[in-house]
Formats: structure tokens, sequence, C-alpha cells
């Protein structure tokens, strides 16, 4: 009961902080502000209900925001929620297909500088509150009396969230800091932003209505890439918040699910008015950090959006925004990694490269550009180490008297390839020469072109080679050219990433 009370309290605070979230963001993407809430409501609770880890919480997001803004200047709105269901049906696709298991393939400390870049991405938005639109639409600074109110404000909540869990667990900080700094801004009657400053949160129920689009090959070649896209973002970043979440709560799996949900959601937001979107770091860490562990948050969340958009929009409309700005500020406090700053001088240099280039990618463009950038940068040079581990010992063959044994070791595939071919020594070795393959494992088809260049060039030299230790896959591929393969007990299994045919001489896998 008393994890149900914690659940139903974090979720009202996590949906204050999604206010002015989901409508700075509609405002970004060129749309209606009620737009950006009927998000947050719709994808917040589907993915609530099915998501992939409890705790989560999804709505209206910046990272999706800013690829919209184009397709709506161009073509509207209505293009916009036709694009929103296209990108839940890619979402759904590759839920189904299982595809969200390959998010593990991002390595850690991708992760760190994807958390870190995040942290700061965070901060840098909270700056914006600390200017005024002038006359003529750009921003100035604040000065004077309203900067220092501003700044005090803000550090009164951030000071009530470090304080309360010093008093109390029964209620999450971040909502009492809120409460208590309303109401003084509302006695003192302080003249300060508020949320009803940037919009109205009036309205109805959303209804269900398909696009106002023209169903025809022209419409699916505008929206497509731009759906692909969005579903691109919109699943990388809800896997990456995925595991941050499972990280802190001990939570593992659930990422084709997430997949689904998050189709499921966006899907839903397209027939319904809605602007998509996707996992929210900031949102759910606020979720956890509030004691949040269950659905119900996520549920509770999205339902007191919509009770603020059909009864409550006066009441939170006088919210300032100073006092969700630094709740955003201590949540910035929290995701950053902290210790990778003492780390990242002691890991090895390639990995502390990767945390600066995905942290520097993350500030600089966006999420999902980072991540595949970290990726990339951390394959090539997980291949450029593993090319390095091929080698080769030289012994004279036990069975095959005259014999040379090439015993090969470390992976044979396109990095190690050209080190591979200059591990022989053609002309000096003798008349028959076997490569055993029994601590190696060939991997693709570069690795399958160095064995038949070699073995060319032995056949150049009047010289006969054997291979041993190859797996049943290599087998079925050196069959397919017509070659005789023995198959033997002690043979590896493993696949090659290729069906490529070898042409070589003689082959053999016995001992």
């Amino acid at each position: 009961m008393r994890q149900i009370n914690i659940d139903v309290l974090s979720g009202l605070t996590v949906s204050l902080a999604l206010v002015p979230e989901a409508l700075a963001f509609a405002i970004v993407a060129g749309v209606a502000p009620l737009v950006g809430l009927y998000a947050a409501f719709i994808v917040g609770l589907i993915t609530a209900l099915i998501g992939g880890r409890p705790g989560m919480i999804s709505g209206a997001t910046g990272a999706l925001a800013v690829v919209m803004v184009s397709l709506v200047a161009q073509h509207g709105v209505e293009y916009l929620f036709a694009t929103v269901v296209l990108m839940g049906f890619l979402q759904l696709l590759a839920g189904i297909l299982r595809w969200g298991k390959f998010i593990r393939m991002v390595p850690h400390p991708v992760m760190l500088g994807f958390v870190n870049g995040l942290a700061i991405v965070i901060g840098l938005a909270q700056l914006e509150q600390f200017s005024t639109v002038s006359g003529d639409g750009s921003h100035i600074w604040l000065s004077g009396v309203p900067l220092y109110i501003t700044i005090s404000l803000v550090c009164a909540t951030m000071a009530f969230i470090w304080l309360t869990p010093r008093i109390t667990k029964l209620v999450p900080p971040p909502l009492l800091a809120i409460s208590i700094v309303t109401i003084f801004v509302l006695i003192l009657d302080l003249n300060v932003l508020r949320v009803g400053d940037i919009a109205s949160l009036s309205g109805g129920l959303p209804e269900f209505r398909l696009p106002m689009v023209q169903v025809n090959l022209d419409t699916l070649l505008i929206i497509i890439p731009y759906a692909v896209i969005l579903a691109s973002i919109g699943l990388i970043e809800s896997l990456l918040t995925l595991n941050l979440v499972g990280d802190i709560t001990g939570q593992r799996g659930g990422a084709s699910r997430e997949c689904v949900a998050q189709g499921c959601a966006n899907l839903a937001t397209g027939f319904f008015g809605g602007m998509g979107g996707c996992a929210m770091i900031g949102q759910s860490m606020i979720n956890v950090e509030s004691g949040g562990r269950t659905r119900i948050a996520g549920i509770i969340a999205s339902l007191f959006l919509l009770f603020f958009i059909l009864f409550a929009a006066p009441a939170i409309e006088q919210i300032p925004i100073a006092t969700l700005t630094g709740v955003m500020f201590m949540v910035v406090i929290g995701t950053f990694a902290w210790n990778s700053l003492k780390s990242i001088f002691i890991m090895p240099r390639s990995d502390a490269f990767i945390v600066i280039i995905v942290t520097a990618v993350t500030v600089a463009k966006d999420l999902a550009v980072a991540v595949v950038v970290g990726v990339i940068i951390s394959a090539l040079i997980y291949a450029w180490n593993s090319a390095k581990r091929i080698d080769a010992s030289r012994r004279p063959s036990v069975r095959e008297a005259g014999a040379l044994v090439y015993d090969i070791q470390g992976p044979l595939f396109f990095a190690s390839a050209s080190g591979f071919r200059d591990l022989f020594n053609i002309l000096e070795d003798p008349e028959f020469v076997i490569i055993d393959f029994k601590n190696s494992r060939v991997v693709d088809q570069s690795a399958l072109q160095a064995i038949e260049d070699v073995a060319a060039k032995y056949a150049e030299a009047g010289k006969q080679i054997k291979l041993r230790h190859l797996s049943p896959d290599c087998h079925s591929l050196l069959s397919k050219a017509g070659q005789l393969i023995i198959d033997s007990d002690d043979d590896p299994k493993y696949g090659v990433a290729v069906d490529y045919g070898i042409k070589l001489g003689i082959f053999d896998s016995t001992n």
C-alpha cells in the first residue's frame, strides 16, 4: 500500500513536470499546445500500461520535435499526424521482429557519453528560463530584480528537493518543492513567468479522426523519410532510457516489448491528434528518484495530465516556470555520471575518446546521431584491436612426414585478412603445408577470400596445402565449389557471415 501511495504522488510530480515540456515541444514543432499535451497523455498512458519497463515515462520530446519542424512548415499538421501513424507502425514492426535486442550492442562508454550529453542538454535547455522575449521576438537575458527573483526560486526549489528526503520520505521531494514555492509566489504575488504564460492548458477529450491527407503515392513519399527518422530516434532514445532506468531499479529485458509499446502509442496518438513521442529520460529520472517503481506512476501521470486539460488548467497555469526549472536542474545533477570525470583518466584511451565524442555530438547534434556515431567508432576500434590479434605458430607435423603446420590464432575477418596473408613464408615452406584453424575463427567473406589467396600462392609455387578444423558452415561453403570436405568430430561449431564458395586444391579437416 505504501508503494502505491508513493507511485501516485510520484505520478503527480511527473505530470507537473510534463506540462511545460509538452507545451514547449509543441511550440518547437510549430503545432498547437494541445497537440503536445494530447501526445504526452496518450503516449504516456499506453507505454505505462504495456511498456517494457515499469517506471519509465514517455511523452512529447524535443528530439522528435526538431525533426517535425520542417514537415509541419512545408506540408501542415495533418501530414504530421499521418507521419506519426506510419512512425508507430514502423516501431511496432521493429518490436514484432524483436529488433529491440540490438540495443545490447551499445557499449558502456557510449552510454556514459549519452548520459552526460543528455544532462548537459537538459541543463542548457533550462537556461532559456532566465531570458525573456523582446518586442521583436528575440530573447534577451533577464537582469536586475526579475533575474534575482528567478534565481532565488530555482535555488529554493533545489534546496527543498535536497532537504526533503532528510526530513520525510512520505512525499516525493519535487512535488513538495513545487507546492511550497508555488504557494510562496502566489502569497507574495511575484511577477514571474508561469505555466499559463506559455499557453493555455484548457481543452476537451482527444477525438479519433483520420489524418486529412490524400492517400496516394505522393503523400507516402513525403512522409516516409520523416517517419523512418522519427521511428529510429524514438526507439533509440526509448531503449537507452529503458537501460538507464533498468540500471537504477535492477530490472532487465523488455526491449522488444518497449518497441511494441512505443509503436502502439504513436499509432494511437496519430489518430487522436497528437504529435507523437517517445521515452523521456528527464521525467523518467524524476519518477524513479521520487520512488516510482510500478506502472501505476506512469498511468497516474497521464491521467493527471488529462485532468489538468479538462478541469484544473487555471490552477496548474499558476505554477512558476522557475520551480520546474529547479526540478530539472536537480535531474541534471542526478543524471550526469560524475564518476566518469575521474575514471576517464584511467580507462583505456579509446573508451575515453568515445565518451567525449558521444557527449559532444549529443550536445551539438542530437541523441540518436550521437549513439550511432559512438557505436560505429566502438565497432571500428574493436575491429582494429581484433585485427592485431591474428598470429600463427609454426611446427613440424606429427603425422605427415616433412609437412609444416601453421597453427592460426585469433579471428580471421575483414580487418585481419591482410595480416593473415603476411603470416606465410611460401617460398621457404616445404612442399606440404597444413593450416590449422583450431584456435581461430573464419568470420566473413574477406576471411574466405584471404584463404583462397594464400592457397593460390602455394599452388603457383607448386606446393600443396590442407586445411584443418574448419566449421561445418565452412564445409558447406567449400563444398559448393565441388571440393571434398572430410568432417571431423572435433570441428568447431560456428557460422560464417557469408555464402561464398572457395576454390582450393585439397581440403582436410581431420586431425
